[in-house]
């Protein structure tokens, strides 16, 4: 992405995974712990709405990082990230225990916060002359 416009939109939507990913898998800190959860295992302990609720909403994460340009073999890891962690969270009880532990959302934003840093960063000007 170049150019103000697209540098603007790549950060307006970096900052929306962010605060997403945020909101679905750390907002919560568990009071006398360094632990913290999401609201996403907790719309998962809503019989398949929830499930199909945390898939959406993760696969729109994907669906963002696709727009900022992520490679393909990226986007593929993390699609893998939230396969993983559907099919875990879908078995009744240990699945919605282990959404509790599991962030599929956090380990794409490092993913694409990867991409960013390795493709996307501004490079020092070349004084090569």
């Amino acid at each position: 992405m170049g150019g103000t416009s697209n540098l603007a939109d790549l950060q307006t939507r970096l900052r929306r995974v962010e605060k997403l990913t945020h909101l679905l898998d750390n907002a919560i800190r568990i009071p006398g712990t360094r632990f913290r959860v999401g609201l996403d295992p907790l719309i998962g302990l809503i019989p398949f709405a929830g499930d199909l609720t945390s898939l959406a909403l993760s696969l729109y994460l994907i669906y963002e990082a696709r727009q900022i340009g992520v490679a393909p073999s990226t986007q593929l890891r993390m699609v893998a990230n939230v396969g993983i962690d559907a099919a875990v969270g879908s078995i009744p009880l240990l699945g919605d225990l282990a959404d509790f532990g599991v962030k599929a959302n956090s380990r794409n934003l490092r993913l694409l916060q990867r991409h960013l840093d390795r493709d996307v960063a501004p490079r020092p000007p070349d004084t090569a002359q």
